[in-house]
């Protein structure tokens, strides 16, 4: 892994120009009507537009997942959504508290605002097709990053990972995640407050006291002590923290076998 500053610093602005150009999808939470018993399983990869997709809706209805990464040239987890679902397709959705699968973005958008949801289909989620378009050419800025698999330790347990999808940071440490094919439950923490909106260090520096209404902003305000995105637990170890250039150290140092070459520098940022 590069630690080169250049490569840090356009892995950022890189990360920041896709979140502009998603136009501000997949940052706001609307949380679901029904929350479900059992985290969904969401099979897919970082840097396929279709699996975006699915992460900004699950990000805007406040769900969590318990993510599989299947990056291309992926042995960890592939083999398994083929077993479940008759094909290598992604996104594929599992729900375990209905039974159902599901593998085209637009009919899993559809799925969880009508299951869980309990509302109308938002405008912009009922010209699905654009969204798809648009996810595309803002991945495009990201050049494969978060596509291909590199060779990594199994860990015993999931990982943890507090994120909203359109998190310019939080973006960087999901790539990591992928790359490695490591398994971790999504926790999204979209915002839907005004305090939500005010940066960690501004709200320190204005005094301002975080409220958070959503249940894993809450969490994480208890757990941490305040709201900063990303933020990585890691119960195989017993660590946690927020920084996003140290997570990915933390995973590289960790996880990633030897001479295995990451897409990226490494990021020293974090955002809310």
């Amino acid at each position: 892994m590069t630690s080169d500053p250049l490569s840090r610093q356009f892995d950022v602005a890189s990360s920041v120009m896709m979140t502009f150009m998603r136009g501000g999808v997949g940052v706001a939470a609307q949380p679901a009507s029904v929350r479900p018993a059992y985290l969904f399983e969401l099979y897919e990869f970082e840097g396929c537009p279709y699996c975006r997709v699915v992460r900004e809706a699950l990000t805007e209805l406040d769900l969590d997942a318990t993510i599989y990464p299947c990056p291309k040239g992926g042995k960890r987890f592939r083999a398994k959504a083929l077993s479940l679902g008759g094909k290598t397709q992604f996104p594929f959705l599992v729900d375990p508290n209905n039974g159902r699968q599901l593998y085209e973005s637009a009919d899993i958008v559809r799925y969880l605002f009508a299951t869980y949801g309990q509302r109308e289909l938002p405008l912009h989620w009922r010209w699905v097709d654009l969204q798809k378009l648009g996810s595309g050419l803002a991945g495009l800025s990201r050049f494969g990053a978060g596509v291909k698999a590199r060779e990594s330790k199994v860990p015993d347990q999931a990982l943890e990972l507090y994120s909203f999808e359109s998190s310019p940071f939080a973006r960087l440490v999901r790539e990591t995640l992928c790359e490695l094919e490591l398994p971790y439950v999504l926790r999204s923490v979209g915002r839907s407050t005004a305090s939500d909106w005010v940066p960690p260090g501004l709200r320190r520096a204005l005094a301002i006291e975080a409220a958070p209404e959503t249940v894993n902003r809450r969490a994480l305000l208890a757990r941490a002590g305040e709201i900063s995105i990303p933020y990585l637990v890691d119960p195989n170890t017993g660590t946690e923290f927020a920084e996003s250039g140290e997570i990915i150290d933390y995973l590289e140092r960790t996880y990633a076998l030897a001479d295995q070459p990451s897409s990226r520098g490494t990021a020293t940022n974090r955002s809310d």
